[in-house]
């Protein structure tokens, strides 16, 4: 499927939280400007088009980034909410697996979520190329401009990230004060409040110790992260090594390793126990105070 019309019409036929509102993160323009060549398409081939028994959909040429806001019953709305970066090796983003469907589970804890689509494919990842980076941090902007508005609070608002996209995550809450060449200067802090790495890479370096760009400080926020054994696309040394880091810096981590599971099963079922993150990573939540007591859905 190599037409844009395609992926839109699938998009459209994949069950999925109602969509609210969609914001481009640069409507003046990207800082930089786009080598993409072409419409966004889907690059999925009938080779991987079904994972986990559903159809799985991924875009590819983003030139115009954007976020979309995906936000739960009013009356289940605690507050709390989390920007999600699909993963794709930054060569596509798995747009349903890695984000609609986050938000349909997100929206299920009374959270609001917001789908970045990021820019890709890009020549490199940060810190060779700080366009992720970029995109990362205004989507974080607007989310807190418009905390108010889409009934946010924006001292609850953290980042799950899959794969590329975990690195993404990582990148953000270790570089929150990143200032872009041709950026305008902001004083919204763009710091996660908590971050959910899920089969990250990219995260241990060549020397086996964390990757030089990530290394964690004491502010980095709350982080929860899954991987298994064998994952042989991503390899569970980075959650390894990221932990690590993480203990040493004192922040506080909590590590979900499985021995089967392989890579890029997003929330979708299976008989494997690494399915079973989702529940893990809700207890997380209430445990950091993010959502309120365990069995509920209300405010801290």
């Amino acid at each position: 499927m190599q037409s844009s019309a395609i992926f839109f019409a699938l998009l459209l036929a994949v069950p999925a939280v109602a969509q609210q509102r969609t914001l481009l993160l640069w409507p003046g323009g990207n800082p930089e400007p786009s080598k993409v060549v072409g419409p966004e398409v889907d690059p999925t081939t009938d080779a991987n088009r079904i994972v986990s028994g559903k159809l799985t959909i991924r875009v590819t040429n983003v030139s115009k980034p954007s976020l979309t806001v995906y936000s739960p019953d009013a009356s289940k709305n605690n507050g709390a909410a989390a920007l999600v970066f699909p993963g794709g090796s930054y060569i596509r983003l798995a747009y349903n697996i890695e984000g609609t469907e986050v938000c349909d589970w997100l929206n299920s804890l009374g959270m609001t979520c917001i789908l970045v689509k990021y820019r890709v494919p890009e020549d490199g990842h940060y810190p060779e190329n700080v366009e992720d980076l970029e995109d990362a941090q205004q989507a974080m902007r607007l989310t807190r401009a418009h905390s108010s508005e889409w009934r946010i609070d924006p001292n609850r608002i953290g980042v799950i990230g899959f794969s590329a996209g975990a690195h993404l995550a990582a990148v953000l809450s270790t570089h929150p004060d990143f200032q872009g060449k041709n950026v305008p200067v902001s004083s919204i802090d763009t710091r996660p409040n908590f971050q959910m790495i899920i089969y990250p890479g990219w995260l241990n370096g060549a020397d086996g110790k964390v990757n030089s760009s990530l290394q964690p400080t004491s502010e980095i926020p709350p982080t929860f992260l899954v991987q298994a054994e064998n994952d042989y696309t991503a390899h569970v040394e980075n959650a390894l090594v990221y932990f690590q880091a993480l203990k040493d810096a004192k922040v506080p981590a909590e590590l979900h390793l499985f021995t089967q599971g392989g890579h890029g099963f997003g929330l979708r079922p299976t008989d494997l126990p690494i399915s079973r993150w989702p529940v893990l990573a809700e207890s997380w939540l209430h445990t950091i105070h993010i959502l309120g007591p365990p069995g509920t859905v209300g405010r801290p």
